[in-house]
């Protein structure tokens, strides 16, 4: 009983720690996607999460650290989508659903596509690592995906990592230059109707190209 009782206690402290980190990372965030690495504060952080600046760099030493953490956290979900391409799949379902996720996320999580971009133009020194590792071998794996509906003649030829570059740079427009659509159209991807023609006028276009009707 005294063991069960002490777990009790434990847990809801675990629970507790990962709600203040995951605080801490949507703080950084907003922070960041604004700031940038430089221009954001810790203390700032800490005020936006709702903690003092001391609890913060308990879970997190340095913002370099909490930087880090947050555009993992970022790679993870803006990827997460191109897991779903596998050599079993309908090419023409499958791809109509990857790019649906893609242009949800832009307008669902802007500031999560703004940070990277951010990030990537400065040269991604401190995602190095990241981009050399795991999203590397994710393209290279989808790409493998990719060379295999070629060969079945499921899809046109066309190289496919050059494919899965222009699916991001399409969708992740819409996030990353979301002022500029605005300014353009008048309109934004919270407007449902232009959220539903963007999505089909994108898949129209990559689909059209990979001889998919």
């Amino acid at each position: 009983m005294a063991l069960q009782a002490g777990g009790a206690p434990a847990r809801r402290r675990r629970k507790d720690g990962v709600i203040r980190r995951e605080a801490i990372l949507d703080a950084g965030l907003e922070i960041f996607s604004s700031l940038g690495l430089h221009g954001a504060s810790l203390d700032a952080i800490a005020e936006r999460a709702g903690l003092s600046k001391t609890n913060l760099l308990y879970y997190f030493p340095s913002k370099e650290e909490l930087y880090v953490a947050v555009l993992r956290r970022v790679l993870d979900v803006w990827l997460d989508p191109l897991q779903s391409l596998n050599p079993e799949s309908e090419p023409a379902d499958a791809l109509r659903a990857y790019i649906r996720s893609k242009i949800t996320l832009s307008r669902d999580a802007p500031q999560a596509s703004r940070l990277f971009c951010l990030e990537v133009v400065r040269g991604a020194e401190l995602l190095r690592a990241e981009l050399e590792g795991p999203l590397r071998d994710l393209v290279e794996a989808k790409a493998a995906v990719l060379r295999g509906w070629i060969a079945a003649g499921r899809i046109a030829p066309h190289d496919p990592r050059h494919l899965i570059f222009a699916i991001w740079a399409i969708t992740q427009h819409y996030a990353d230059f979301a002022a500029q659509v605005d300014a353009v159209t008048g309109r934004s991807l919270d407007d449902p109707d232009f959220f539903e023609a963007t999505v089909e006028s994108t898949q129209r276009l990559v689909l059209g190209g990979l001889g998919i009707a």
